[in-house]
């Protein structure tokens, strides 16, 4: 498990800008799959300024590389909601086209946290109990029961990738990067409380998707992941962006001097952010990269104060609409963890 460089209080924000990490689904991209090109325009003149791109998922690397080379992206990638990192490949391949079977050649492992194989096999059968069909990520492979009611979409989407068992249980015979379960849009969110409270220590549980819930070994996140590579490059967090819309998002959304939420994201991820992104459609990355990082520092300061005090308002005017919501451990107060003993929050080196 790389060190956790979490800060121990969210970061207050810092110019320049000198990394943006963006999640993939529902904030890079749509349903659609496709990168707008004010937003390419956007991260190649970031790139160009010297500010660090890198891409942060619940998908495989194989899958996030094939985004980050149509970027021409270089830093590593975090995939599997932090529990992998992997170096982009020493020869990039041509970019392609992105559609859901789209795979890269993906470089060395930096970091890898699986869960244990007993961690893996009770949360198969704990989502079982629980009405979820679960399957298996292990590194760049997915292994899915081969009497899975999902198969078929598994199957039109994985292609030759998935590894097909006839037991999913049998299937365990070492750690796995993850565990995912798809069920009906809600159920998730509904059964996260509780997730949490039995894997306590064993596993920690996200939720990526209206559908899906994740389990990770103890310890992992994007935040954690996000903090170890600013601290790799020297940079503070406060001068880190980072955008994405679900709740596997909170914590790097938190941990950043410039966090931010699609408008799309759950009430807990808009708490956790200090703006709020156009959508997708709008081509929210862009509006926020142009704004934050591509003005001057000067500039991007007086942005970050409007842009800041529009997401509050509108916060609590989402609030208000949903009063009823109830709060998750996703919440900022828990999703700010404290760095780890002998770990040292990131500075300027």
């Amino acid at each position: 498990m790389i060190p956790d460089y979490r800060p121990a209080a969210r970061p207050e924000p810092a110019f320049p800008v000198r990394m943006v990490v963006l999640d993939i689904d529902g904030t890079l991209v749509g349903d659609d799959l496709q990168i707008g090109p004010r937003t390419r325009s956007a991260i190649a003149a970031a790139l160009g300024q010297g500010v660090i791109v890198s891409l942060a998922t619940g998908r495989m690397p194989s899958s996030a590389v094939v985004f980050a080379n149509l970027l021409g992206l270089t830093a590593p990638l975090i995939g599997h909601q932090g529990g992998v990192i992997r170096a982009m490949p020493s020869r990039p391949e041509a970019p392609g086209d992105l559609t859901p079977k789209a795979r890269g050649r993906v470089g060395r492992v930096l970091h890898h946290a699986p869960m244990s194989a007993a961690a893996v096999r009770e949360a198969v059968l704990w989502c079982r109990e629980h009405d979820l069909d679960p399957h298996l990520n292990d590194l760049e492979r997915i292994v899915v029961w081969r009497d899975d009611p999902s198969f078929d979409d598994y199957s039109a989407y994985l292609g030759s990738d998935a590894w097909i068992v006839p037991d999913l249980l049998d299937a365990v015979r070492r750690p796995m990067s993850k565990v995912i379960a798809v069920g009906e849009a809600g159920r998730p969110m509904a059964l996260i409380e509780e997730a949490r409270r039995h894997f306590a220590g064993r596993a920690d549980v996200t939720v990526s998707h209206p559908r899906f819930l994740e389990f990770v070994a103890p310890g992992v996140s994007k935040g954690r992941a996000v903090a170890w590579l600013a601290w790799r490059a020297g940079i503070p967090l406060g001068q880190v962006m980072t955008v994405g819309d679900s709740l596997n998002d909170a914590e790097m959304i938190v941990d950043a001097g410039h966090g931010a939420a699609m408008p799309t994201a759950v009430t807990e991820v808009r708490r956790a952010a200090r703006y709020l992104a156009p959508s997708v459609a709008d081509e929210g990355v862009a509006a926020l990269m142009e704004q934050l990082v591509l003005a001057s520092p000067a500039e991007a300061q007086r942005n970050a104060e409007r842009l800041a005090g529009e997401a509050a308002d509108a916060l609590a005017a989402h609030e208000a609409a949903s009063a009823s919501a109830p709060r998750v451990s996703g919440s900022p107060e828990a999703l700010v963890a404290p760095a780890r003993l002998g770990a040292t929050v990131p500075g300027a080196r």
